[in-house]
């Protein structure tokens, strides 16, 4: 067991860091815990904001001999080791966890040292999965932004009109490139940010994490699935609905089904304590009862294309894909504060697919659905 607990890396880009630092900055910077007291060591331009927050000893470079450093001819990295080696020093830091993240050329010098690194990931995985106040906030408010958009989303699919094997909306072909600019306005309105997500008609609903391109035609599967992340607080959500415009074919109508009863099912499950492996073969077993295949019954090597080749969830927050999984490697076992999402989906390659998702925060007694949203497949 690690002493101490070190991260190097800016808090934008590091969901560790942001965590740590409930806070955006842009550049990276040396965050340690040591002996129950958290320090952060950093420019004296982010000093100030940080200071504010009220929670961290916090350090800047001028205390570490920066401009010594700066005069002395030493690269721009040499003087981030040197920095980084002064500070672990100044506050007797020996040995410290570091996530899979950590610089290596950092974790090379530090440990030239004398300083005892070591990557446990699982720790800081773990140190994220109950959420905080701030966070679930974040995510309802990001909720809300993806039920609007997906509000959008429907009424641009009530308004095509049907000619032929084309959907037309004010006289020209309906989109995905269309749907999304309109979609990318309201996550805008709603102080969200969404870089990429998933509009995908027909064959392109049935391929992963295929973001859809191209027309939507009618009586065809459009798997829309939308993760959009909260400005202020950087947690994200994810939601998805499928949806058909015209007639729906008997097959589609039928995976629905079978997704919104494994949806229903995994949702009485949910709760702290439930193994989440547990959860995943509920699923499995509604979908092999169907004739659908599934990651447990295809033979050992096979890649599976069709019927439910997925796991079932996962962890949301300041990553869109965090722990804990609902999936065939799941290990553990829910607490109160993840926030999880369910998905079940039925699919077949090169026709296209289903997917339903809600997100929902996981409690002692079971589980609040965040999710506001109908599961109509009619837009």
């Amino acid at each position: 067991m690690a002493d101490g607990v070190l991260i190097y890396a800016d808090s934008l880009r590091s969901a560790d860091m942001r965590h740590a630092v409930p806070l955006g900055v842009p550049d990276p910077f040396l965050y340690a815990e040591q002996n129950g007291t958290r320090h952060i060591f950093t420019s004296s331009m982010e000093a100030v904001r940080i200071r504010e927050l009220g929670l961290f000893e916090v350090h800047v470079r001028e205390e570490l001999g920066f401009d010594e450093l700066m005069d002395s001819g030493l690269g721009s990295r040499e003087v981030t080791a040197q920095l980084a080696l002064r500070a672990v020093e100044s506050i007797g830091v020996k040995r410290a966890s570091v996530p899979e993240t950590f610089p290596v050329w950092l974790a090379d010098r530090l440990r030239a040292e004398g300083v005892d690194l070591g990557v446990d990931q699982d720790l800081f995985d773990d140190r994220r999965r109950a959420k905080t106040e701030a966070q679930v906030a974040g995510i309802r408010k990001a909720q809300s932004a993806a039920e609007a958009a997906m509000d959008a989303c429907r009424e641009l699919l009530r308004r095509a009109e049907i000619r032929g094997d084309e959907l037309l909306l004010d006289g020209e072909q309906l989109t995905v490139e269309r749907v999304k600019a309109d979609l990318n306005v309201v996550f805008a309105s709603h102080d969200t940010t969404a870089d990429e997500y998933i509009v995908a008609p027909g064959a392109q609903g049935a391929v992963g994490h295929d973001m859809g391109s191209g027309p939507i035609r009618p009586h065809t599967p459009l798997v829309v699935d939308i993760f959009p992340r909260d400005n202020g607080s950087a947690a994200y959500t994810d939601m998805t609905r499928t949806f058909v415009v015209g007639e729906v074919p008997d097959d589609v109508r039928e995976w629905h089904r079978l997704c919104k009863e494994a949806l229903d099912r995994a949702l009485t499950e949910i709760r702290a304590g439930a193994d989440c492996r547990a959860i995943f073969d509920g699923t499995c077993e509604l979908f092999e009862a169907a004739g659908e295949p599934t990651q447990r019954t295809k033979e050992p090597g096979e890649t599976l294309s069709d019927g439910f080749f997925h796991g079932l969830g996962h962890g949301v927050g300041l990553e869109v894909h965090e722990e804990p999984s609902l999936g065939r490697a799941a290990e553990k076992k829910l607490v109160a504060g993840d926030v999880v999402t369910v998905e079940p989906g039925l699919y077949r390659a090169g026709y296209g697919g289903v997917r339903l998702e809600d997100i929902v925060l996981v409690t002692e007694s079971g589980a609040e659905n965040l999710t506001k949203y109908p599961y109509d497949l009619e837009p």
